[in-house]
């Protein structure tokens, strides 16, 4: 089971986005360590894993695994893909590398009905058996929300169903995910606080790829003021192009992380890296 606080870690990359910066993997996760991050979900939105290819993602996999070795961090990794057939082989792997768990989000672009979106999700919990498999709800990414009424199914039928990643927001979307057995792990930072009132486990987020301690000192000592402080952090990255951004942002601490993305992820233009800069200092 994961808790606490993890980032939706930031993939590295090399050659213009086109292959993974294998050497980085280890300073970056040491950089997330010493943030104070309980752990990481790799190979999610912030990480590009939907751009990568089967090999790729089974490749960082490990790479995110050897790093976080020792049980310095605890590792999730995001196995959702287009078909259920890569979604399968990336979850048989990742739970075959030694991931702490497995998170699938719904597959985009076809609007999948219950029936057929439950099906994809049991196949996948089973393919990873005992590892704890955790839904990952986010209707703007996915194009649509995971029915309440699928999730209490997998509860049935999936034994190692744990929990849910929730990226929506406002809390009015999140709040029906809040189901009592299923820990549930913020992805919006301003809504940390209330989520972790309301009963949430923790966070996974995509601001703690690049600003790891902030994010950590809300998740362990939750208010209102921490979390809209993270929301406006969160709003000045959401300026620029948000994966090429955080990679500059991670860069500037001292990290061997290139700007590099994966097109058709764009990188910054001069102008947007020169006020990002002026912003950091």
């Amino acid at each position: 089971m994961i808790t606490g606080a993890l980032a939706a870690a930031l993939t590295p990359l090399r050659d213009d986005g086109a292959s993974l910066d294998e050497d980085a993997f280890g300073p970056y996760v040491d950089f997330l360590a010493k943030g104070g991050l309980d752990g990481v979900l790799a190979l999610g939105t912030t990480g590009e894993g939907i751009l990568l290819s089967v090999d790729e993602r089974r490749r960082a996999t490990e790479l995110f695994v050897a790093a976080a070795a020792a049980g310095r961090l605890q590792v999730a990794a995001h196995c959702g893909a287009q078909s259920t057939a890569d979604t399968i082989a990336l979850v048989e792997h990742a739970a075959a590398a030694g991931v702490d768990a497995v998170a699938v989000i719904g597959p985009p672009y076809f609007r999948l009905d219950d029936e057929a979106l439950y099906e994809h999700f049991r196949l996948a919990a089973a393919a990873c058996v005992p590892t704890p498999f955790y839904l990952y709800e986010f209707e703007a990414t996915s194009g649509y929300p995971i029915p309440i009424g699928v999730v209490e199914r997998l509860r049935e039928a999936a034994p190692n169903l744990a929990g849910l990643k929730v990226s929506d927001s406002p809390f009015e979307k999140v709040r029906p995910y809040l189901i009592e057995g299923l820990d549930v792990f913020i992805g919006a930072e301003a809504l940390l606080a209330a989520g972790l009132d309301a009963g949430a486990a923790g966070a996974v987020s995509g601001l703690a790829a690049a600003f790891p301690r902030e994010v950590a000192e809300v998740v362990r000592e939750p208010t209102a003021e921490g979390a809209g402080k993270l929301g406006e952090l969160r709003a000045s990255i959401e300026r620029f192009p948000r994966h090429a951004a955080l990679k500059v942002v991670v860069g500037s601490k001292g990290v061997p992380l290139r700007e590099d993305v994966r097109a058709p992820l764009r990188p910054l233009a001069e102008a947007e890296l020169a006020e990002l800069l002026t912003w950091l200092e």
